[in-house]
């Protein structure tokens, strides 16, 4: 009976001294990510359940892309005709070119008239009057060939910006996780009309979890980033797991305490929190409680 009654002290004792002997307690967690939709339209398919382990940028659905598609063939018809419509500027003034040619060759040959009096000044005015009213044809029909040739041009160039963005919204109706993780929750299935900024499914890369803790003012001043410390996972009962843990973030700000954790000096008001990163070996789980115990 003494020997049950000595046992029982020390197991009492040692309990006592574990509850006292951690640091600081918090939850364990790891980064959601929620992906949305990018485009609106119907979920033709969406091949992912809960507990899913999905590669980053891995496609794992679809969203019904036939207006955008006949969008881009509307505005590629569009391209088509605006090109059609250019100019051939070489041809446009041939005409005027060749008058020019041979209303020049006239001159030349009046002013050689008029260098040995066989031809009048009136005469030779005409000749160099019809150069110069040529020549005015010529240039008002390059401006006005050029400036439509940069209307289409610049009509070209807005067409294609806008392919491009058809483009990239017939992209978006590949569902893709842009971060590799398990699916933690799903928000939407095969079928269902999706808007844009619609959640379809929750993501978390488990193997990069963290524990959430607390610790106070006077706890602080002896811990700083990088600093290695000991997590212990509680799962329920005498079930405990020790992993090597690494602070790497420490609150700028302090707060209240949290209602469901516990510090050292519990009469502590203000906290600050503090985020341990550990290596998950597959049984830690989100929410899951853990205690710290800082290096000495």
């Amino acid at each position: 009976m003494k020997k049950i009654y000595l046992v029982s002290i020390i197991l009492l004792l040692a309990s006592c001294k574990h509850k006292q002997h951690f640091d600081a307690t918090g939850t364990f967690e790891a980064t959601e990510t929620i992906i949305s939709s990018e485009v609106g339209g119907r979920i033709l398919s969406l091949d992912i359940s809960e507990g899913d382990v999905v590669s980053p940028f891995e496609t794992v659905g679809y969203i019904d892309s036939t207006l955008l598609y006949l969008k881009k063939l509307e505005l590629m018809k569009n391209i088509k005709s605006v090109t059609s419509d250019r100019p051939d500027i070489n041809k446009q003034i041939a005409a005027t070119r060749a008058q020019l040619a041979n209303q020049l060759v006239e001159q030349h040959r009046i002013q050689n008239l008029f260098n040995v009096n066989a031809a009048t000044q009136r005469q030779l005015d005409d000749a160099n009057s019809a150069v110069l009213v040529l020549e005015s044809q010529l240039d008002a029909q390059l401006s006005s060939l050029n400036n439509r040739t940069a209307s289409l041009d610049a009509q070209s160039s807005s067409l294609d910006i806008q392919i491009a963005q058809v483009e990239q919204q017939l992209d978006y109706c590949n569902i893709k996780s842009y971060v590799g993780g398990t699916v933690l929750d799903k928000y939407a299935e095969t079928g269902e009309f999706a808007t844009v900024g619609k959640p379809l499914f929750k993501i978390a890369d488990l193997n990069k979890m963290y524990l959430r803790a607390y610790v106070t003012s006077a706890q602080l001043a002896g811990i700083k980033l990088g600093d290695k410390v000991r997590v212990m996972a509680q799962y329920g009962g005498d079930q405990q797991k020790n992993y090597d843990g690494t602070i790497y973030w420490i609150a700028s700000e302090n707060e209240f305490t949290p209602r469901n954790i516990q510090t050292v000096d519990e009469r502590a008001e203000l906290v600050y929190a503090i985020k341990v990163h550990v290596e998950n070996d597959g049984y830690l789980k989100i929410g899951g409680y853990g205690e710290v115990f800082f290096e000495r």
